[in-house]
């Protein structure tokens, strides 16, 4: 843990990307401390992730290339009466239905932040505003009965012959990521954005191109993502990468230009921090902690203890991992019946998914990846630091509200 403050604050002091060094890190400490071979180091390396943010960069590049996103942004502003201001939350409803009817939730982040990107900076509102209203809101749709964490939680709990309210889970961490999207219009929606003014002063000179061809097979690619990773569950990252390849043999110039699209210092850094953090679980760290969490005699702090982890871990890690690992590890004081099982499930899932937006996660790598460079690194600053904030506040705030009230 020490290493990875060190490479963090190394990152900071020299404008390194973190990834490089995490990678680095996890080949000395790995190998060359502890004489792990340089293989199973690099079996850490997220390749799922990976494929998800390259892929995902390259179909919507070509969207935005060829004009399909313009399209799209345009006619979300007719919907909402332009009203712009109202399109964010449309946006975040969106991104939480997704998940609610089965969409991982990455694919959803993945198929709302590119359209959501693109309008903020048409309109000069703040990019980092409107990919935490989508990110927020894939995690207020994560636990309902129907969706991927929810038959998560529900089957790890079934294993260890606990139940969960399914409704309450659902209210109860779609309350807490709704307040969340509150909190994010008060602090970033509530006035347009300065640091958006370079970019829709590049993107303002092309006008909105009509639904030509191109378009419309590009918009199809688009919607069978949609279906694709929803009702079918296919693999996001896999199933975006074959659609791209298609529209890429189809339009290969607009393919050519796309490829300056795809956001390779975001995939160095994530899958970097993603690597070396994967070297820390296959320690055992993380089911260590668990370990001595549960030897506690206090429930209530216990408890607290948890939420903590399943936050900070997921800000770094997998959400589904983690919870996969933690809700096990918190059957012992949900069995001694100290503590209401719907009460700690619902805390725990709230902390460990309210911090999605954190950039080393893949929802917040995905906002990061498809922001516009000349404003990726105020919107990777912004989501640093409300992860940070999320990581310190959040479990704490579900604790008193779901365990001790």
């Amino acid at each position: 843990m020490l290493i990875l403050v060190a490479v963090f604050a190394l990152a900071s002091l020299r404008g390194l990307n973190m990834g490089i060094l995490a990678l680095v890190a996890a080949f000395v400490f790995g190998t060359g401390w502890l004489g792990i071979p340089a293989k199973e180091v690099l079996a850490g390396f997220p390749a799922d992730m990976f494929i998800v943010l390259f892929a995902v960069t390259f179909l919507f590049g070509i969207a935005r290339v060829n004009g399909t996103v313009d399209w799209l942004v345009h006619a979300a502003v007719r919907i909402a009466g332009h009203r712009t201001a109202v399109v964010p939350w449309m946006l975040f409803l969106l991104a939480a239905g997704l998940c609610a009817t089965g969409a991982a939730s990455p694919a959803a982040v993945a198929i709302v932040v590119p359209i959501g990107i693109t309008f903020a900076v048409r309109h000069h509102l703040n990019p980092l505003y409107v990919g935490l209203m989508v990110v927020n809101g894939a995690a207020a749709g994560s636990f309902a009965p129907t969706s991927i964490l929810g038959g998560i939680v529900n089957s790890s709990l079934e294993a260890s012959h606990l139940r969960v309210g399914g409704a309450a889970l659902f209210a109860g961490t779609f309350a807490v990521n709704l307040c969340a999207a509150v909190i994010t219009w008060f602090v970033f929606g509530r006035r347009r954005s300065a640091v958006t003014e370079v970019a829709n002063d590049e993107a303002a000179d092309t006008p909105a191109p009509a639904l030509g061809a191109e378009q419309a097979v590009t918009l199809g690619a688009m919607l069978l993502l949609v279906v694709g990773t929803t009702v079918f569950a296919l693999d996001t990252g896999l199933f975006a990468l074959t659609l791209a390849a298609a529209l890429a043999v189809v339009f290969r110039r607009t393919a050519q230009l796309a490829t300056k699209e795809i956001a390779w210092p975001v995939v160095l850094l994530v899958c970097g921090i993603a690597t070396y953090i994967a070297l820390l679980q296959s320690l055992g760290i993380v089911d260590s902690l668990g370990t001595r969490i549960a030897a506690i005699g206090a429930p209530l702090f216990a408890a607290l203890l948890i939420c903590y982890v399943g936050g900070i871990v997921s800000a770094f890690a997998s959400t589904t991992g983690i919870l996969g690992a933690l809700m096990p590890l918190a059957a012992p004081f949900l069995a001694s019946g100290a503590i209401t099982t719907t009460g700690l499930v619902i805390a725990l899932a709230a902390a460990a998914t309210v911090v999605d937006a954190s950039p080393f996660s893949t929802n917040g790598a995905l906002v990061v990846a498809n922001t516009p460079e000349s404003v990726r690194t105020p919107t990777y600053r912004g989501l640093l630091r409300w992860g940070a904030s999320m990581c310190a506040l959040a479990p704490f705030t579900v604790w008193a509200a779901f365990v001790v009230i």
